[in-house]
């Protein structure tokens, strides 16, 4: 270049590349600066630029005539010196790894020197690798640099989970910005497959395995960015404590067993060795993948809850949690339910039974998690059921049992006793009253459908208008009802058992619940070419939505859906 142009300054894309090697100085190495500076105080440029290339180029002798060789075929030394530099920083970081896996003492000092080193160099793109996977293998960053990555939003964007761990475990608010999007998200997952279209007593939402659950990618990414950190398992578990209570969202008591055993699967000792809840979750967790709890189980969970020790009394709040899961919650009532017809053919009495009376302590214990947790009184719920709900409901469940049998004997062995058509009044009272027996009654009422006992249903639907904290309404039993009312499709046909349904039961409560209008909805799309054409045109006008659409959305794109399935019906009914 002329004495001119290298005097009369610099073109705007090296003006960048200045800046991009800003830190070299601090290292001792010469850079755009002080190839500037030379250029402008210079009386022979070219000889300058020899002289600079010689100070700050390779420094390896037989290189020197190599680059002559290099320029004759017409090689750029820009490409060869941009080469060369690659395969060296891919050396550095293979080395970095090799020091990680090295001896203890040798490893902290060799990468905290390297650093030092390095990290002037964090801002320039070509060096920045080398430093974040220095950092990464730094077990103990030095507070300084982290606090330097955590004011650069760029630096803290792509440094590793590692270096993002360290910072966390002190910046509980920070930790809590990253999480919450994530708990967001597996909530509003849960919620979707609450309403997803199939309906199907084999394919629902308590379907999928607890192994295919924990790969989740919500699970998954809440396990890598804990690590093998209890700091911050703590404080993702104080998070789910803190949004169960807010929102009384169940969805995060099953969060809460699914992260641990999600470290479970990973073998994260530290964690599991530390979390007192982590057998029982696990002796739990085989009960939920085989949907029943058998005896040689139930006296392994009974051993984990009576040995919890005076003064330690506050695991139970996190055992209740535990047991609070939809999925935990689901296995138990199951095997109640199995249980009490086992009691029924062998003519005992529930209260003799010590899994019964292990199965209710839990189910107690978990559907009071809430209370617990608010009260803080750490004290296992008194089981007031034994004596006073289940001879009512035994009495309910032997109605039922002795018609099923009367129905398939011959017409002269049948009694002239009629079905009840009413339900004992300490039943209906406790449906009203008691969180745990009215998930005792919900499940009963599933297990009638999936029978397809129409008689039992008939009287049991219209008790549920009115249960404890309006239960009955909640998405988790509706998803449950409307997949098992499929088994009994046929019985639509009949408008005294539709007017059962859905006057005497679902229509009740649908104008002021969202969710049931919705399930209802989701219901009709799988069933209303079973139903009379007068009934479903009287059903559809009590169903259509609002004009406004606003919080009504998903209700009108429903409803627009089941007319568009009828009106194809029909369609295709005429050209048949």
């Amino acid at each position: 270049p002329s004495c001119h142009r290298a005097r009369g300054g610099v073109h705007p894309g090296q003006v960048a590349s200045l800046k991009m090697f800003a830190g070299l100085p601090e290292l001792g190495i010469s850079n755009g600066e002080d190839l500037k500076e030379t250029l402008t105080n210079c009386t022979e440029p070219l000889k300058a630029i020899d002289q600079f290339q010689m100070e700050n180029g390779i420094l390896l002798p037989t290189l020197q005539s190599a680059l002559p060789f290099l320029d004759l075929h017409g090689t750029p030394r820009l490409e060869f010196h941009q080469s060369v530099f690659d395969e060296l920083r891919e050396k550095l970081m293979e080395r970095v790894v090799v020091i990680a896996e090295g001896k203890e003492e040798d490893r902290y000092r060799k990468l905290e020197e390297l650093l030092e080193k390095s990290f002037p160099l964090v801002k320039m793109p070509s060096i920045q690798p080398v430093v974040m996977q220095v950092l990464k293998h730094l077990p103990k960053v030095p507070e300084k640099k982290l606090k330097m990555v955590m004011a650069d939003k760029e630096l803290y964007k792509v440094c590793a989970v590692e270096v993002k761990r360290q910072i966390w475990q002190d910046n509980q608010a920070l930790f809590g910005d990253e999480v919450s999007p994530l708990l967001k998200q597996y909530i509003v997952e849960k919620e979707a497959a609450l309403f997803s279209s199939d309906l199907s007593i084999l394919h629902n939402f308590f379907s999928p395995s607890p192994k295919t659950r924990r790969q989740g990618e919500v699970v998954l990414k809440l396990t890598q960015m804990i690590g093998k950190n209890v700091k911050l398992y703590d404080m993702v578990l104080q998070f789910l404590r803190t949004l169960f209570l807010r929102t009384r969202n169940v969805h995060y008591c099953t969060l809460r067993a699914e992260l641990l055993m999600s470290l479970h699967d990973l073998d994260i000792s530290e964690i599991c060795s530390v979390d007192p809840c982590h057998k029982f979750t696990w002796c739990l967790d085989a009960c939920i993948r085989e949907k029943f709890v058998d005896g040689k189980r139930a006296r392994e969970l009974q051993g984990f809850l009576d040995g919890v020790k005076k003064g330690q009394e506050q695991v139970l709040g996190d055992l209740s949690m535990i047991l609070c899961d939809p999925f935990a919650c689901n296995t138990l009532v199951l095997s109640i339910m199995r249980n009490l017809q086992e009691l029924l053919s062998q003519d005992a009495l529930p209260r003799d039974s010590p899994d019964l009376m292990l199965l209710l302590r839990m189910l107690s214990l978990g559907q009071g998690a809430w209370d617990m947790i608010d009260s803080q009184v750490f004290k296992e719920p008194r089981l007031v059921l034994v004596t006073r709900f289940l001879p009512a409901m035994m009495s309910v469940v032997v109605d039922d049992h002795t018609f099923t049998v009367e129905q398939k004997l011959p017409s002269e062995e049948k009694s002239s006793l009629s079905y009840p058509t009413t339900l004992p009044e300490s039943f209906n009272r406790y449906l009203q009253e008691n969180r745990v027996a009215c998930e005792m009654g919900l499940y009963y009422v599933l297990h009638i459908a999936k029978l397809r006992n129409k008689n039992a249903l008939q009287r049991l639907l219209p008790a549920l208008v009115e249960t404890y904290n309006d239960m009955a309404f909640g998405d988790i039993f509706l998803h449950l009802l409307t997949g098992h009312l499929t088994l009994l499709s046929d019985e639509f046909g009949s408008e005294e058992f539709c007017s059962v349904v859905f006057d005497g039961f679902l229509l009740t409560s649908f104008s002021s619940k969202e969710n049931v209008h919705r399930h209802t909805l989701r219901m009709l799309l799988h069933l209303h070419h079973k139903m009379s054409p007068s009934y479903m045109e009287t059903l559809m006008k009590t169903l259509e939505p609002p004009k406004q659409v606003g919080k009504w959305l998903q209700i009108t794109l429903l409803f627009a859906k089941l007319v568009h399935r009828i009106l194809t019906f029909a369609i295709l009914h005429l050209k048949l």
